[in-house]
């Protein structure tokens, strides 16, 4: 298995500190944050989802995209994915983002999945996320890149067994899914090989952060609430040990894509310790 970065985590790094950073750290992949800095928060100190310098501009030119094909170059570095936030399954934004990462030579974008909030009737959201999804892997065989629905919290995708149930009726060289454990420990955790075994050929990226859970503090009804946070790798539920013994076992041999949220680390630091960690545990 290969070691990728998700330059969410990295906010205060520019692109091209982000590829020196890779490389001191033994990084060989990037995942790049395709989302733009709006004007209201670009003074304010650098944050993981709100002024990102890493992050590459949905508006951004030809000329601005070739920059960040020519980073991973200059580099020796992948230009893994492009990573947006398409939760409204909008096709014409999906298409953008199939042409950006075409253009700096990624292999896969991030495809969007509805959320889930008690809203709206989940068999109404999985339609229109089928739907969706129906132009997703036309446009993946058009562009020559892949689509990926993530198991993440707060959507109709927070377990594997749901991401299988989405995905299963469209062709796996063109619509995968990416397994996210520290998403799961919020919602959706399923036995880890069960459900890397039930995805099957579907389990196209995996990435790495960890959570855990811990008492809120407060009571409704009697009853004493917990709520869920963002962990180091090492002190959180997740086991990546077994969880990287289960994607062996399984022969997968793709990337595993830092995505720390913890603050434990600064950037640098954060990459060198995870690149040091998972070299650990694969032994």
């Amino acid at each position: 298995m290969k070691l990728s970065v998700f330059t969410v985590a990295t906010p205060d790094l520019t692109p091209v500190e982000l590829a020196k950073a890779a490389v001191t750290a033994g990084i060989e992949g990037i995942e790049w944050r395709f989302k733009d800095i709006p004007a209201d928060v670009a003074n304010e100190a650098p944050s993981f989802w709100r002024n990102n310098l890493c992050s590459i501009d949905p508006k951004a030119t030809d000329e601005e995209l070739e920059q960040f094909r020519l980073i991973a170059v200059n580099h020796n570095l992948v230009n893994l994915s492009v990573t947006p936030y398409l939760n409204d399954c909008n096709v014409a934004e999906t298409e953008n983002v199939f042409k950006a990462a075409r253009q700096i030579g990624a292999s896969f974008i991030r495809v969007g999945v509805p959320g889930y909030d008690r809203s709206q009737n989940y068999n109404d959201l999985f339609k229109k996320a089928v739907d969706y999804l129906h132009h997703a892997q036309e446009l993946s065989q058009q562009y020559g890149v892949k689509g990926i629905i993530e198991i993440h919290h707060n959507t109709i995708t927070s377990s594997a067994g749901l991401a299988h149930k989405l995905i299963s009726g469209f062709n796996p060289d063109n619509l995968g899914v990416l397994h996210d454990a520290g998403n799961m420990v919020h919602e959706g955790y399923e036995n880890y090989r069960m459900g890397l075994e039930l995805l099957g050929p579907y389990l196209a990226h995996v990435h790495v952060k960890n959570a855990r859970w811990i008492p809120s503090g407060e009571e409704q009804n009697g009853l004493k609430l917990w709520k869920s946070e963002w962990a180091p790798l090492d002190n959180g539920i997740v086991n990546f040990k077994q969880l990287l013994d289960d994607l062996k076992a399984v022969g997968y041999d793709g990337y595993l894509g830092i995505e720390d949220f913890s603050g434990q680390f600064g950037s640098q630091e954060m990459l060198t310790s995870f690149a040091s960690k998972v070299k650990q545990w694969l032994a």
